[in-house]
């Protein structure tokens, strides 16, 4: 028997969407190592096409591993991706359909996606890692963090440099952290409903 999820209450809805908002300076906090491992449990958790879970991250927290990222952001993005206590990679497995029989083990799904073209695979793991790196963003929010979602950067450097191999490629970056309101530039505006959707 199922029963209907209670609503949030404001201060959930103001924590994860009304007064969230995205960061580009940090308070000198640590991120703790178990933060980062809740973060990912929560993440993975929400829905994927064929529970495929093709997202890898790789969070970038030591100053060596900073270095290797920097020479691969653009000018504008240099200085708070460095000062951010951790920089996620928010990448995809190119065989995210190797892991389809622990997946998904009621059916074989890995056959018949293996069997498609590259392209048809590549379009899917980079769908589905966007959205699972817009959980990631909603889980981090949940956990208290802030962050600073970007695409500012060089794709093909970020790869070579944390993907020699190839199989992973990176989609997008988040600054992970706590955030210094006193920063912050004034919210821009949304859209209204009427001038984005439709009710058909």
């Amino acid at each position: 028997m199922t029963t209907q999820q209670a609503r949030l209450d404001d201060t959930a809805l103001d924590q994860l969407f009304l007064n969230a908002r995205t960061h580009n300076a940090w308070l000198d906090k640590p991120v703790a190592d178990d933060v980062l491992q809740q973060l990912y449990a929560l993440t993975r958790m929400a829905p994927t096409a064929a529970n495929s879970q093709p997202v890898r991250i790789v969070f970038v927290k030591s100053r060596e591993a900073k270095e290797r990222l920097k020479p691969a952001l653009s000018p504008g993005n240099v200085d708070k991706t460095m000062n951010a206590p951790v920089t996620a990679i928010i990448a995809y497995d190119t065989e995210f359909y190797e892991k389809l029989p622990q997946l998904f083990p009621a059916r074989d799904m890995k056959s018949g996606i293996a069997s498609r073209p590259p392209e048809v695979r590549e379009k899917m793991a980079y769908m589905n890692s966007s959205l699972q790196g817009g959980y990631f963003i909603l889980a981090a929010r949940a956990l208290g963090l802030d962050c600073g979602p970007m695409a500012g950067f060089d794709n093909a450097l970020v790869d070579a440099a944390f993907f020699p191999d190839g199989k992973w490629r990176s989609n997008f970056l988040v600054n992970l952290g706590y955030g210094d309101a006193e920063k912050l530039f004034p919210r821009n505006p949304r859209l209204d409903f009427s001038e984005a959707c439709r009710i058909e």
